[in-house]
């Protein structure tokens, strides 16, 4: 089956989609988050089992915290993306929406591994992520991002995450309540001067000859060009095209490109230093709940906002989960835990602890 989702895979709502808007399942008029909406909300109306999504900026985790499901991005390189159609390369990465941490595990068991048509894929011999599940999480050491829980985060979103946090305390794990993340406050910015700096360059393909919108009377290659740009494509894609081609154009490419790869160093060396002291870090999947349909399409930024809390994970390359935590409003809250790469086992231990206690896991919309 297919999933609706953003078109590209560009925005945080599903609102972008050539298909209309996805419904989200514990109120239909509100968004189900994007980009990767659509899978997000078929498992959570119980559709399927398991689906999967593409997470350049947070959009298997962002939607997965808003419909009240497990979403998982995993390290880059972990899961092939051959045929997934190329957004921002150095980002992009498909992971797993399910409705337990278990089934994650199992999903993951047989989509990583090498492969040849994707020479972004890692060469390593691929793990049963069900070892260890119940292992619990007695002494495993969990950081507290202060910057995660600072402006532009709802403080009823904060405040359940705080509680799930002490939960996890209280099964054993030491917790470390400020591991501060400066540079992180940057990923965002930097974000969104890579991936539509990558998507300016990808989707050049699409130039109505191979690729692209397709109109069997243009009359050249510079007609079915301009069609291609003008009719195949969205507001919102044609927003991030302009963005990328200017910021990767004569005379702006050190300002802006080069510049934003030199603070992506920073923030990894960031998560890196992090990881010496913690094994997994903790933070909300979104700055809030899920929002009504059309609040905030008008407003790129307000709407890029959205992905605060989970581009750095992309920026950075390291995998992170987000699981129910709790609700607001009546609307599903997600818990965030981010690992150093290829941690993906310790980061479903730690989850399936917490879902385990907790019985998030187990509420579902009414349909």
């Amino acid at each position: 089956g297919k999933g609706n989702m953003d078109e590209y895979a560009m925005g945080s709502s599903n609102e972008n989609s050539a298909f209309k808007p996805v419904h989200n399942p514990w109120d239909a008029d509100r968004v189900p988050g994007g980009s990767s909406g659509g899978p997000a909300a078929a498992v959570a109306a119980g559709l399927v089992p398991f689906s999967l999504g593409s997470d350049t900026g947070g959009s298997i985790r962002q939607p997965a915290s808003l419909c009240g499901v497990v979403g998982l991005k995993p390290t880059y390189g972990l899961v092939s993306r051959y045929g997934l159609i190329a957004f921002a390369s150095s980002l992009d990465q498909i992971g797993p929406f399910t409705r337990t941490v278990g089934d994650a595990a199992l999903v993951m068991n047989a989509i990583t591994g090498q492969d040849p048509h994707d020479s972004t894929s890692i060469a390593v011999t691929t793990s049963d992520y069900t070892i260890g599940l119940n292992d619990g999480v007695a002494g495993l050491r969990i950081g507290v991002v202060p910057e995660y829980f600072g402006e532009g985060i709802d403080p009823e979103v904060a405040h359940v995450t705080m509680a799930a946090i002490a939960q996890l305390e209280s099964l054993g794990a030491q917790v470390d309540w400020d591991v501060p993340l400066p540079n992180s406050r940057a990923a965002l910015a930097v974000y969104y001067v890579i991936a539509p700096s990558e998507c300016s360059a990808n989707l050049a393909r699409y130039d109505g000859v191979k690729f692209g919108y397709s109109d069997p009377d243009e009359a050249n290659l510079w007609q079915a060009l301009e069609s291609t740009r003008e009719t195949g494509f969205g507001t919102e894609v044609k927003r991030r095209i302009m963005m990328g081609t200017y910021a990767l154009s004569s005379g702006y490419y050190d300002a802006y490109y080069k510049k934003a790869q030199q603070v992506r160093t920073l923030i990894r060396e960031e998560f890196d230093r992090a990881f010496q002291r913690v094994d997994v870090l903790i933070t909300p999947t979104s700055p809030t709940v899920a929002f009504k349909i059309g609040e905030k399409v008008a407003d790129p930024v307000v709407m890029h906002a959205s992905d605060v809390c989970t581009v750095p994970a992309n920026i950075a390359g390291i995998p992170g989960i987000s699981i129910p935590c709790g609700f607001v409003d009546g609307l599903p809250v997600g818990l965030q835990m981010l690992g150093p790469a290829m941690s993906e086992a310790t980061l479903f231990r730690a989850a399936h602890a917490y879902e385990q206690s907790t019985d998030w896991h187990l509420q579902h919309p009414s349909l």
